[in-house]
């Protein structure tokens, strides 16, 4: 079996400026597009809205089509038009894009309810994949739980006319989810564990766990996959020594700290950055910008020669070009 490959293979690119748009997206955390080409994102008001670019990448259109009446994060076209959305308050709805109806497809597994939906995914048979963060805390204790990394995040599972089922349990702080090209794997984010874990859904290794990547450069968060394949994972923020020192101690010491540590909530800081990763877990890109005014960046996706990032704390989402390759990079 290959080793994981580690945060160091790869030299950052620079990242160019990215250029705000739509500032009455308020905290657009998970970006993703649908098949005509626009942006879909949810926004700390609980919408779903829509957001169309022109050819040269100024907004064109930005539109409401559902509120959730929750906290929307992950979203992802479903094979029926709609949208599948993983929202932190209510569990996972499926939204309707032309009348805006929001209906309850799951809020409990095993008996549990749902409390911290993150992402989604959906196959093409529609069976639909989807994490939640923590089984400890809620969206807006998400620091504690990275802070004491126990790891009772979760990947579900969802088949058509079925209930959730576990598929992955312990993760450290569960996020972005993905499929791959062919369906043999889904690949999870755990933001706390610096990797992108994955599980075999078809062939010799079906239900085998390992690791896409692990040793990454930031904090790990939202995850999509891009034209030929490739997983761009956003990076929230650069590693910080002390919360790798923190992660070091025992857990009733980590449990301890996490008051002090929360009590002064430092800014996040000026860096974005995005990963693209193939599925042997090679890095193709790693682009990064430092002292950026764009903090926080929990998602990427790309689309048409351009990087497209939203944030859980900012207003508006970010766009920038794709940096043509390196010829250094194979």
């Amino acid at each position: 079996m290959p080793r994981p490959h580690s945060r160091t293979a790869t030299v950052a690119e620079r990242l160019p400026h990215p250029r705000v748009l739509a500032p009455e997206a308020h905290g657009p955390e998970h970006v993703t597009v649908d098949g005509s080409g626009r942006i879909l994102t949810g926004t700390a008001d609980g919408a779903i809205r829509r957001l169309t670019l022109t050819g040269t990448q100024d907004l064109a259109r930005s539109e409401v089509i559902a509120e959730t009446g929750g906290r929307p994060l992950g979203l992802a076209p479903s094979l029926d038009g709609g949208l599948m959305v993983c929202d932190a308050r209510r569990g996972l709805l499926h939204v309707d894009p032309d009348d805006g109806s929001v209906r309850v497809v799951a809020d409990e597994v095993e008996g549990r309810p749902l409390r911290f939906c993150s992402n989604v995914a959906t196959a093409a048979d529609g069976t639909v994949y989807f994490t939640v963060s923590s089984r400890r805390h809620g969206l807006e204790e998400w620091l504690d739980d990275i802070l004491e990394n126990i790891g009772t995040g979760l990947l579900l599972r969802l088949r058509p006319g079925g209930r959730p089922e576990v598929l992955l349990d312990g993760l450290r702080f569960a996020n972005g989810v993905a499929l791959a090209a062919d369906e043999s794997f889904v690949a999870v984010v755990e933001s706390a564990a610096y990797r992108i874990s994955r599980i075999w859904l078809t062939g010799d290794r079906a239900g085998e766990r390992d690791t896409l990547i692990g040793d990454l450069q930031g904090f790990p968060d939202n995850l999509t996959r891009g034209p030929g394949g490739l997983f761009w994972v956003a990076l929230a923020g650069p590693r910080e020594p002390l919360v790798d020192l923190l992660h070091r101690a025992p857990a009733r010491l980590r449990i301890a700290a996490v008051p002090v540590v929360t009590r002064v909530r430092p800014r996040p800081r000026p860096t974005v950055g995005a990963v693209a990763v193939d599925s042997d877990g090679r890095v193709v890109r790693y682009l990064v910008r430092r002292r950026a005014a764009y903090r926080m960046t929990t998602s990427v996706c790309e689309l048409g020669g351009h990087l497209v990032m939203g944030s859980l704390l900012e207003r508006g989402i970010a766009v920038c070009a794709l940096p043509a390759l390196p010829s250094a990079v194979p």
